[in-house]
């Protein structure tokens, strides 16, 4: 999970013609929902607003952050939609099935930075940072549980670790071979390779990685 930015992005003007209380989501046409999807794109690119993995090799869905069954009014809410993964495991479909549970807990990407709360170590996991208030610690935690994102090696762990594991790979060799490259040198590979993952899938788990051994150096 990473920082979205909805301001960036207009809203579909599909969603003006329809009205809580006199529509329902399933009066939206196969258009009305493409349109919605290019939007959500613009914003967070073909990835899970979650979990970060590729829409183009996962099933997804226009997901609704607030439940419709709990808050009917957000329907047609173009701050309540984003673009998810349809693994029933994690993300919006685990969210709609795990019970009760207040939203104001958890943390929207489009309103907080993530990476705020959270640190994506090497071995796929997600560590929650230290130094957070009692009421942050909370909403890390209900975060990650709600949306199953750190599950004990499920599915998720095993992907962002072969995400990274190329990186991981790659440093070991750069390290062996550090008497021929300098540390100039290595954080210019670093920040050339930080520019292009911002898009992959991953990314965070990827960035922290990178990040890491520039710290490191």
């Amino acid at each position: 999970m990473h920082q979205l930015h909805r301001t960036a992005c207009a809203a579909p003007t599909c969603l003006s013609r329809f009205l809580h209380g006199r529509n329902t989501w399933d009066d939206l046409t196969d258009n009305d929902r493409q349109e919605i999807c290019f939007a959500l794109e613009a914003m967070q690119g073909r990835r899970c607003a979650y979990c970060e993995c590729s829409l183009n090799e996962h099933d997804q869905h226009i997901e609704h952050f607030q439940q419709r069954g709990r808050y009917p009014r957000g329907t047609f809410d173009w701050e309540n939609l984003f673009w998810s993964c349809s693994r029933v495991g994690s993300c919006g479909k685990h969210k709609d099935v795990c019970g009760p549970y207040n939203h104001a807990d958890l943390i929207r990407p489009d309103v907080e930075d993530p990476e705020r709360f959270f640190l994506f170590v090497f071995d796929g996991s997600i560590a929650i940072r230290c130094g957070l208030t009692n009421a942050e610690q909370h909403r890390a935690e209900e975060t990650l549980r709600i949306f199953n994102l750190d599950g004990q090696w499920g599915p998720l762990r095993h992907m962002r670790k072969a995400a990274v594991a190329g990186y991981v790979e790659t440093f070991k060799e750069l390290e062996e071979l550090s008497t021929v490259f300098s540390t100039p040198e290595i954080m210019a590979y670093i920040n050339s390779e930080y520019a292009y993952t911002r898009n992959l899938p991953f990314c965070t788990a990827i960035k922290h990685f990178l990040t890491l051994q520039g710290i490191t150096l």
